[in-house]
């Protein structure tokens, strides 16, 4: 017997829904019955995504826009409320990594961008979002971070930073807002089986004497291990972080607050 979400007419916004983990957890949710607002800077490829998800049977909006922007956030927020409100859901996805960098590269404004880009673009949807929340006393935020903020390489240090920010801010707001039915939750992907993770593997596989267009079956477990040590010898699939976040989501999820959800494998090392 299938698990009900109950998400059905739910109303879910996922910032930078245009490709990658965000348009998996879109379609997810979509799946379940919610209605989702996609959201991305390239309104072509934004539009394809909505357009995809109504072809399948979903409900699905878009926006556009620049979430770095004050007005533009305020102007998506508007625009997405115009369509269907109130937002009941907000995945905080948008984000990554940027311009590479190291500790002996790195600069100042490398670090600000980061933040920037991760952690402000989060506080500004959230802080336009919230008040209808607390007014339906019902909502979840629910932010996307990544084991980078709980295990940094040497690499991308503002990029870590960024994401163990997203964590600790996450945790700030799930306090803050406890007793006005909303929940706040981060969810924290390892390695996961996006198209730049695809490319990359394959890319080494040659290195390894495999094709680079053997199957996926035959360059993960040779790869894999050149990149991270995942006790689950594999990857994650996009499928299996959307599938976390619509749990979260869910009114069954309820007493789930504050949390910081490791999709990794096994690579955490503590408890």
């Amino acid at each position: 017997m299938a698990v009900d979400l109950k998400l059905d007419g739910r109303v879910a916004l996922i910032t930078g829904s245009s490709k990658g983990i965000g348009e998996a957890v879109a379609r997810g949710l979509a799946r379940e019955g919610a209605v989702v607002i996609i959201h991305g800077r390239d309104r072509i490829k934004t539009e394809e995504v909505a357009h995809s998800i109504i072809a399948g049977g979903g409900r699905a909006f878009a926006v556009t826009g620049d979430l770095t922007r004050e007005d533009q956030v305020q102007r998506l927020l508007d625009q997405a409320q115009r369509f269907v409100r109130p937002v009941e859901i907000l995945v905080n996805n948008a984000g990554g990594s940027g311009e590479g960098s190291d500790w002996f590269t790195t600069r100042p404004d490398i670090w600000r961008d980061a933040y920037d880009r991760n952690v402000l673009a989060a506080v500004r949807v959230t802080s336009g979002l919230l008040a209808e929340m607390v007014k339906a006393r019902w909502g979840r935020v629910i932010n996307i971070a990544s084991l980078a903020g709980l295990m940094p390489p040497p690499a991308r240090p503002d990029y870590s930073a960024a994401k163990a920010a997203m964590v600790a801010m996450t945790a700030s707001l799930a306090k803050a807002v406890a007793k006005e039915g909303i929940t706040a939750n981060t969810v924290s992907p390892g390695t996961i089986h996006s198209v730049s993770l695809d490319k990359a593997f394959r890319a080494a596989a040659s290195g390894q004497g495999i094709a680079g267009d053997a199957p996926w079956a035959e360059i993960e477990p040779a790869v894999l291990p050149l990149f991270a040590q995942v006790p689950t010898g594999r990857v994650g699939t996009l499928e299996e972080i959307s599938d976390a976040v619509a749990f979260l989501a869910s009114p069954r999820a309820g007493y789930i607050t504050g949390m910081n959800l490791r999709l990794d494998g096994g690579m955490w090392p503590g408890l």
